[in-house]
């Protein structure tokens, strides 16, 4: 291939890489592949002396798309020069002082505060037209929302989510597919929000790092042309600044060796330093290049490498039927932590690095962080693309989407696509197995472990695998195992529910339960028109209901499960005084533990609970009658009677 044709080639990469960071915050390569390429497409330019309009090295950042208002900034926001040598960093600084801070890994607001009040806030955008943001700005948790200056005032910094308030909002969140893939992508969502109300749930914090001259001369006057004495006004004002250190060429590297040991006990994400002069005049002076401003550089640390030796790849399949290969090596020590699994992503970059078992690899983590293959330094190419999905051993096909080759698993049934079943049969409502999260359900799934319901009842037949497995012991598998046995005394209703038959709920299910007198072969060969006479079971519920146990796979998987459990049929001696009648609880119980509480001793008194307020509502129970809440309204507008736990315990219905 000639230059021009790679420089072209390297253009349109890393632009839909671009265009993926910044406009869809989805991460298709790592920082060091895209650095490298974009210094191969700098030098191939530098070579030829050709230069496109649409190269990455000449353009700032990517084009908003968002249905928030957009501006234009005043300047643009240009990005900074890089350098990953701390010689280079000195040379760059030369006999001056410098400010060395993190470079934090978010998205770059720009703030403005007008009369000590935050009257806007703008996201960096493209550098020259970002998205306004004012209402999710004032919901970040360290941004003050007065400050004692009464001039316009502009700062620039970092909007981020702290690596444990990430942690914390991905283990809320079940679909393991729906999880944040790393805190930027989680922060660029979280700010960029059409509801502040969402914006503030997150905990998105605000780092100034730059101040926009003020108007106000003798505050300009009062910084002594330092930037620090920047730094250290703002930090009176009550925003928290980037940490930052003050530097000669001297003390440059001890500084940055500094920096380098705190990454892994710090809170927030970096991707590197930036090292700016401290004499703001000089700065200005030396101008700026039609990308990058002079008067600072950032800095990226030279990953550090380990060279290791393939042993296998693990090809984990996903809900999407997309099957994703893992890098399997010898265990080796980078950044202090011991790594031995890293992504590689798709067919294609699995091709392209020449991967074999037994290769010798070189491995590092981008940004300190996440485990990658550099370099394969053995290129043997013997990896055999998988002829059957790992989870259902069913049919898989190779797809190419603009040049890169994924393997999916193309059955419908396939376990690993259908985790949600898995999911809502073990939930408390159902089987109520303790322990057993969708995490830990992929897991098994994809080391073929778990491919029916019925499975589950015989993971201990796997029991050595399973303590080997990452994250797993002796005492995690004792635990999951006696969940797992506690279950098999089983609710019939729960059971049924759990089977995950479309538009079935709990409440369903216990009328039908209810209806057969807790027969379940009777329940399992049940007529369209038996269960539409059941209150509350309609035509297409009655329809989907038979279709389910017509269906001979589904059947023969119900077969297996009932030879693993056992009902547990609870005779109702309530007072059936509730009969015909329908309640709505809302708002905050009392004297209940739980909603469920309550709702199960209507239910065993004859009545039902809904969940919403409608005309054929007897009652709806909420302890602040004089509530203006939705329901209450709804109640009240219907002449249905609100009552509180103690008037529903005193019969008081009316």
């Amino acid at each position: 291939m000639d230059k021009i044709a790679r420089i072209k080639e390297l253009i349109d990469v890393l632009n839909d890489a671009s265009r993926a960071y910044y406009a869809e915050d989805v991460e298709i390569m790592s920082n060091f592949e895209y650095d490298k390429l974009y210094d191969e497409l700098m030098q191939l330019e530098e070579e030829t002396g050709t230069v496109f309009a649409n190269s990455p090295t000449q353009n700032v950042g990517y084009e908003v798309v968002s249905e928030l208002p957009k501006e234009k900034h005043p300047s643009q926001m240009l990005s900074l020069n890089k350098t990953k040598d701390v010689d280079e960093l000195v040379s760059w600084l030369g006999d001056k002082d410098g400010l060395l801070s993190w470079k934090m890994d978010g998205l770059t607001v720009v703030l403005t505060y007008e009369g000590g009040k935050l009257v806007k806030a703008v996201t960096r955008g493209n550098g020259e037209v970002g998205e306004v943001i004012t209402p999710n700005a004032k919901t970040f948790v360290n941004l003050p929302k007065s400050i004692s200056y009464n001039g316009k005032l502009t700062i620039r910094g970092e909007a981020i989510i702290t690596y444990s308030d990430f942690e914390k909002i991905n283990s809320e969140i079940e679909d393991v597919d729906a999880k944040y893939k790393n805190p930027r992508n989680l922060c660029s969502g979280s700010v960029r929000q059409l509801s502040s109300e969402i914006t503030a749930k997150r905990h998105v914090r605000f780092y100034a790092f730059s101040m926009v001259d003020p108007e106000d001369t003798e505050l300009v006057d009062s910084f002594e042309n330092s930037f620090e004495k920047r730094f250290e006004y703002l930090k009176g004002l009550g925003f928290e600044v980037v940490q930052f250190e003050r530097v000669t060429g001297v003390s440059l590297p001890d500084a940055v060796k500094s920096f380098s040991s705190r990454i892994p006990s710090n809170e927030f994400p970096t991707d590197g330093l930036v090292l700016s002069y401290d004499d703001i005049a000089y700065g200005r002076s030396l101008g700026t290049t039609a990308k990058f401003p002079r008067n600072a550089i950032a800095f990226k640390w030279k990953d550090e490498e380990a060279e290791t030796v393939l042993r296998d790849i693990e090809w984990s399949p996903s809900r999407t039927g997309l099957i994703n290969p893992v890098a399997i090596f010898d265990t080796v020590d980078l950044e202090g932590t011991d790594v031995s699994r890293a992504s590689l992503h798709n067919i294609t970059y699995v091709r392209d690095m020449k991967l074999g078992i037994g290769d010798r690899i070189k491995v590092y983590k981008a940004n300190m962080i996440i485990p990658q293959i550099s370099e394969n330094l053995t290129k043997s190419g013997n990896i055999t693309i998988p002829d059957a999905c790992p989870a259902c051993g069913g049919e898989v096909v190779i797809k190419n989407e603009k040049g890169t080759e994924t393997l999916n698993c193309v059955n419908p049934k396939c376990p690993a696509k259908n985790i949600k079943l898995f999911t809502l049969f073990v939930s408390r409502n159902a089987m109520n197995i303790d322990g057993m999260s969708e995490a830990t359900m992929e897991t098994f799934i994809d080391h073929g472990l778990l491919r029916g319901l019925s499975d589950i009842y015989h993971l201990e037949e796997h029991k050595e695998k399973i303590v080997a497995l990452e994250g797993f012991g002796e005492k995690s598998y004792n635990k999951l195992i006696s969940a797992i046995e506690a279950s098999r005394k089983a609710d019939m209703a729960g059971f049924l529910y759990g089977l995950g038959i479309p538009g079935f709920g709990v409440a369903n299910a216990k009328l039908v339960v209810k209806a057969y007198k807790s027969d379940i072969n009777a329940i399992m060969n049940a007529t369209e028109e038996e269960l539409v006479e059941i209150d509350q079971v309609g035509n297409v519920l009655a329809g989907d209901f038979v279709s389910y146990f017509a269906d001979e796979s589904k059947r023969a998987e119900v077969e297996k499960l009932l030879k693993e459990i056992e009902f547990v049929i609870e005779e109702n001696t309530a007072e059936q005084d509730l009969e015909g009648m329908t309640f709505v609880i809302t708002g905050s119980l009392e004297t209940y533990p739980n909603r469920d509480a309550l709702k199960k001793e209507i239910e065993d008194r004859g009545g039902k609970v809904a969940g919403s307020v409608s005309a054929k509502t007897s009652c709806l129970i909420n302890n602040d009658i004089d509530s203006n809440s939705s329901k209450n309204k709804k109640a009240k507008s219907l002449g249905i009677p609100i009552i509180t736990e103690e008037m529903f315990k005193n019969k008081q219905f009316t």
